[in-house]
């Protein structure tokens, strides 16, 4: 199995003490998702304590561990693990030459990760990664950073927040260069005054955007205006998506085509693209368009795309018909 994290490289990365030397093919925090040779890091929650699991972590075939208190197996002793997987992520980001997309919204968000993964897999020929599930907060991102094997050519990471500052955290780890607002709704509503409150909240994914990176913002949503404001304190490349006429990406012409999919005709800037949509369902029509917007900012291919998103099949737990 090919190695992700030499024993040196996770050493320099955590400053940690380690008991011997050992290589991980894969890095977890739930010691049920361990598999031979990963590396398992005992975080510390409300509710438990991965410490507790660490026996099952290498019943199950881990090399090694990060832990922050002596274990009778290979680890690296740490101050603070979850500190350390923080630390592994900024070491994942630095040393990779992918390019970075960061998808946030209210809505929206794994959708358009998976189908822009699939997007970016297909035309770099299996060298893409991205966050799997819904790993989207500030475990699971320095977790789906970390995972992210070093020859990759692009990586996709979906970043979520429910309160403000949240967002900042994890884009300054993400550090992205094309980074996806989907939309603003009112989700989490409850920890804000208004919704201009929750698109402050997502624009601040903005901040943590490398030199010369790109934007990509939802043209048809109300607070758009608002959203470009913020970005244009941060880059000028910004790209609007959706079905305004105005939007530098955007839908043409869309229609009903066979086995639920869409028939979909786009403006991409310059270019013209038509596609099979597999996916059913207004909201994907929209979001396509962000996934073509960062395809291009990415430097991807636009016809791998929508070949791409032709062939996506069903989400798990989402959008099944009955």
């Amino acid at each position: 199995m090919t190695v992700l994290w030499t024993f040196e490289d996770l050493l320099a990365a955590t400053g940690g003490t380690a008991s011997g030397p050992f290589d991980v093919t894969g890095v977890a925090f739930d010691s049920r998702e361990i598999g031979k040779g990963d590396l398992f890091f005992a975080l510390k929650g409300a509710e438990t304590d991965g410490h507790l699991f660490v026996d099952k972590a290498f019943a199950n075939g881990a090399a090694g561990a990060i832990v922050s208190q002596a274990v009778p197996y290979p680890h690296i002793l740490v101050a603070d693990t979850m500190q350390a997987l923080e630390a592994l992520g900024h070491a994942s980001r630095a040393r990779t030459k992918a390019k970075i997309i960061g998808v946030t919204g209210s809505a929206g968000k794994t959708g358009t990760k998976e189908a822009l993964f699939a997007a970016l897999d297909r035309c770099s020929r299996g060298r893409a990664h991205r966050s799997v599930k819904s790993y989207n907060n500030h475990v699971g991102v320095p977790l789906s950073l970390a995972r992210m094997p070093a020859d990759c050519d692009f990586g996709v990471f979906e970043m979520g927040m429910n309160h403000a500052g949240e967002m900042r955290a994890l884009s300054h780890i993400v550090r992205p260069d094309v980074a996806i607002i989907t939309t603003i709704a009112p989700a989490h509503i409850e920890f804000f005054k208004d919704e201009s409150g929750i698109a402050d909240a997502k624009a601040e994914i903005f901040e943590g955007l490398v030199e010369g990176g790109t934007a990509i913002l939802p043209a048809d949503n109300v607070h758009y205006l608002r959203l470009r404001a913020a970005a244009e304190q941060y880059t000028n490349a910004i790209l609007s998506f959706g079905f305004s006429a105005d939007a530098d990406v955007r839908v043409i012409d869309h229609l009903d085509s066979v086995h639920n999919s869409t028939l979909i005709t786009a403006k991409v800037c310059d270019a013209i693209l038509s596609f099979n949509l597999s996916q059913p369902g207004q909201h994907w029509i929209g979001n396509s368009m962000a996934v073509l917007a960062a395809v291009l900012a990415a430097g991807g291919d636009l016809a791998s795309a929508g070949l791409a998103m032709a062939e996506m099949g069903g989400l798990a737990g989402r959008g099944a018909r009955h």
